[in-house]
């Protein structure tokens, strides 16, 4: 198997496999490795200094983490979570702009009414 497949792709499985912790531990080294490497690269650069202390690790660190975030958090208990809510069931509540859409594709090619509405037409 493709070893950034095997990285990039969720397990399905609901429980914490040895497979399922390989992998998050795979992705978790992958990324300190990264980091690392980047901020030896940025300490040969003029502002050395500045990656050396806390709010520039920091910006390394994020700067990183926002591409590999999805990787990440792939087979972590909130990303099944947020898995579950796109499958809508069939007890899931439609959203506002559903509703609006079905209430105004509900009269869609009816031909318009007498003047003043109900049955027989204008007033009585």
């Amino acid at each position: 198997m493709n070893i950034w497949r095997w990285l990039t792709t969720a397990d399905p499985s609901p429980r914490y496999t040895s497979g399922k912790i390989a992998r998050i531990v795979a992705r978790f080294v992958l990324f300190l490795i990264l980091v690392t490497l980047v901020q030896a690269l940025l300490a040969a650069t003029p502002w050395r200094n500045f990656f050396r202390g806390f709010l520039g690790s920091a910006l390394v660190v994020f700067v990183l983490y926002i591409p590999f975030a999805r990787i990440l958090i792939l087979d972590t208990p909130g990303a099944a979570r947020q898995g579950q809510g796109s499958g809508r069931g069939a007890a899931a509540k439609p959203s506002a702009a559903a509703v609006r859409r079905k209430e105004r594709n509900r009269f869609a090619g009816v031909k318009k009414g007498p003047p003043g509405g109900g049955r027989g037409g204008g007033r009585r």
